[in-house]
């Protein structure tokens, strides 16, 4: 989902992967549904491990956000270029139990969380920002919360 929200929302400025560190082999069905239904190209997303972007010959990274409540607590890889990092921590998605409209719900309002941090990252004036500030503004937005009773 953040993959896919950074790819629209940086218009080019910024392209979006995500990855994470027990990938499943399988994009979550409920995330596809939920972006095909927002219009979003799913055909080239794929599940993968941030080991990925850790290689020698990956694509060189500014920023790295981990999104996962429990991406906190690991350990992460060393990310080649020093990249700026913050934690945008979310719930978990595939994690949520309930009915399936439950489920959606759930899965919406987690996209939209994310969907929101990335709109306030992209419109940063990067150029404008020394590295101390803009690693201070990346960590201000990984704080930001959709208020609990806000529906969208």
């Amino acid at each position: 989902m953040g993959e896919c929200a950074v790819n629209r929302w940086g218009k080019g400025k910024f392209r979006g992967f995500s990855a994470g560190s027990h990938p499943t082999g399988v994009v979550h069905p409920l995330t596809l549904e939920l972006l095909n239904e927002m219009n979003y190209d799913t055909s080239q997303l794929r599940s993968k491990s941030w080991d990925e972007f850790a290689a020698p010959d990956s694509p060189n990274l500014d920023f790295v956000f981990t999104v996962c409540d429990r991406a906190a607590a690991e350990q992460c890889p060393f990310w080649p270029g020093q990249p700026i990092t913050a934690h945008w921590g979310v719930a978990d998605p595939a994690a949520s139990e309930g009915s399936d409209d439950e489920k959606r719900r759930f899965f919406f309002r987690v996209y939209r969380e994310l969907e929101n941090r990335v709109k306030i990252f992209t419109s940063l004036r990067i150029e404008a920002l020394d590295s101390f500030a803009l690693q201070r503004r990346v960590e201000e937005i990984g704080r930001i919360k959709l208020p609990e009773g806000r529906k969208q």
